[in-house]
């Protein structure tokens, strides 16, 4: 890249969360409190954006304390042995972001649905930019694979975990 920009997340304004059914008749929402990620991009433009993003698995919340241990433990994120997860990007063609998805000690290619959301100039003279990123990864893919039936034979935790983040980048002086 010619015109290099760096961008550092505004975790004000971000929020990084997961969704999975739970018993197949709800979903349960968890959040990380305590993440990063930065972006290098041509000026403002964020085609082929370099993105790198981590959370610390500690910092998970679910509302239930009990729940966030329980996830925290070595039947999920063993936050002890394994305290980040990452994603390191690979391509961004204005929609799809494809990159190398870590978590415990696994990394595979996922796809994430990124909707670029412009760039703006706040009160303060910043100059940011806006996104809404989602998408679906298999927790077993990255041997998150607990897993528990009811006496009704229901799976207590779905395979599937959609991601959902709403990001702000502040560009960097």
């Amino acid at each position: 890249m010619e015109n290099n920009t760096n961008w550092s997340i505004d975790n004000a304004h971000s929020e990084v969360a997961f969704k999975v059914k739970h018993m197949m008749i709800s979903t349960v929402t968890g959040h990380f409190g305590d993440f990063t990620a930065t972006a290098k991009t041509n000026g403002d433009n964020f085609s082929n954006a370099v993105v790198e993003f981590s959370a610390k698995t500690a910092s998970l919340d679910t509302k239930n304390k009990d729940r966030d241990a329980h996830l925290q433990s070595d039947d999920f994120f063993n936050s002890e042995k394994y305290p980040e997860l990452k994603f390191v990007s690979k391509s961004f063609d204005g929609e799809n972001l494809v990159g190398d998805l870590t978590i415990r000690d696994v990394t595979k290619e996922v796809t994430l649905n990124a909707e670029f959301n412009g760039v703006a100039v706040d009160p303060y003279g910043q100059t940011k930019a806006g996104f809404e990123i989602t998408g679906e990864v298999s927790r077993k893919d990255f041997n998150l694979t607990w897993n528990a039936v009811t006496e009704a034979g229901s799976i207590v935790v779905s395979d599937k975990v959609k991601l959902v983040a709403d990001v702000q980048f502040i560009k960097q002086a």
